[in-house]
């Protein structure tokens, strides 16, 4: 048991002042010792020498075993605990919401397989890296919608993400609607530092809010905007019409993407604008908008325990139960 004690503390030490009662108990044995035996006044013990029996010697363990019970039995209800670790994390987090177009263009395969699922797979990979960001999702197309509110369960945002499918709003390309709608989610949080990451491979051509009126929005409650064009240059194989069971029809087409506007709301907002041409592209977007956007939060000390109490609850139980089995078996006397 002499390792436990390293590194231990006490949840409730003040039961630790229950040992002070240990020389009363021992005062109070040793008293009810004396008036259990009758004392004989012999002229000489002479004659008893040596006559003292090895059952006689083991008896004097029955008071030990009951201390050490006593002693045990005090330190487990202090509950001893043993810092397993301690480590202090200097968390640099943020509140990001993650806008991905969902426009049938997203669909187009000079990405492979295509920009959608490539889009997928290097944003999850960003939100892995942001360990202690709060994270939302929302996702647009003819119209807009929030997949996942801020959150710090990534796991969750990463399945949202996951399930985002084009062919799930009215098709078209509503950047407008998407930033706002990011942005509503953003406005109430008090942190220092709220971004917006918008991915888009086309032309605003829908929606009801004009994209710089969404810009305007997001700058007027600090939201920091970064726009990706994501699509190869010249043409790509991208769908071109829809056949009556759903499927798309591919065709050659032009790859066009509002880059002005793109860049026009990420410097009305204090962002940056960036084109991927191919997926080590649009990785490198995301690694160098990670470099950018750190901010520090307080320090925080994290301990983790283990409870050892149950240790000296059984070693208390293991000794009462041997003082107890030794009493009225071995050194059972008859009154």
């Amino acid at each position: 048991m002499g390792s436990i004690f390293s590194n231990i503390s006490f949840a409730s030490p003040y039961w630790l002042l229950a040992l002070l009662l240990l020389p009363a108990i021992a005062f109070w044995y040793w008293y009810k010792r004396k008036q259990h035996f009758v004392e004989l006044t012999m002229p000489s013990l002479e004659a008893l020498k040596g006559t003292t029996s090895l059952r006689g010697k083991l008896r004097a363990i029955l008071p030990i075993l009951r201390a050490l019970s006593f002693i045990a039995l005090v330190i487990a209800l202090a509950r001893p605990q043993k810092t397993l670790k301690e480590e202090e994390i200097k968390a640099e987090g943020i509140d990001i919401a993650l806008v991905m177009d969902l426009s049938s263009s997203m669909l187009a395969q000079d990405f492979k397989p295509d920009r959608l699922e490539v889009s997928k797979k290097v944003a999850s990979e960003f939100i892995t890296k942001r360990k202690y960001d709060r994270i939302s999702l929302s996702a647009f197309s003819g119209e807009a919608f929030t997949q996942c509110p801020l959150t710090t369960d990534h796991r969750v945002v990463k399945e949202f993400l996951a399930g985002l499918q084009c062919g799930l709003l009215q098709d078209g390309t509503a950047i407008g609607m998407g930033l706002a709608t990011a942005v509503n989610r953003l406005k109430d949080s008090d942190v220092k530092s709220k971004i917006v990451i918008l991915l888009t491979d086309g032309v605003n051509n829908a929606g009801y809010v004009k994209p710089i009126t969404a810009a305007e929005i997001a700058r007027e409650f600090d939201v920091k905007v970064y726009t990706i064009g994501v699509g190869s240059l010249g043409d790509a194989m991208t769908p071109v019409s829809r056949r009556s069971n759903g499927q798309y029809i591919y065709g050659l087409a032009k790859v066009e993407i509002d880059e002005a506007l793109l860049k026009q709301i990420a410097k009305m907002t204090g962002g940056k604008y960036f084109r991927a041409t191919n997926e080590t592209g649009l990785e490198a977007v995301y690694t160098e908008i990670d470099k950018l956007e750190k901010t520090e939060i307080e320090v925080t000390s994290i301990r983790r325990y283990s409870e050892e109490f149950y240790r000296f609850a059984f070693f208390a139980m293991l000794c009462i139960f041997l003082e107890m089995a030794l009493r009225y078996t071995l050194f059972r006397t008859i009154p």
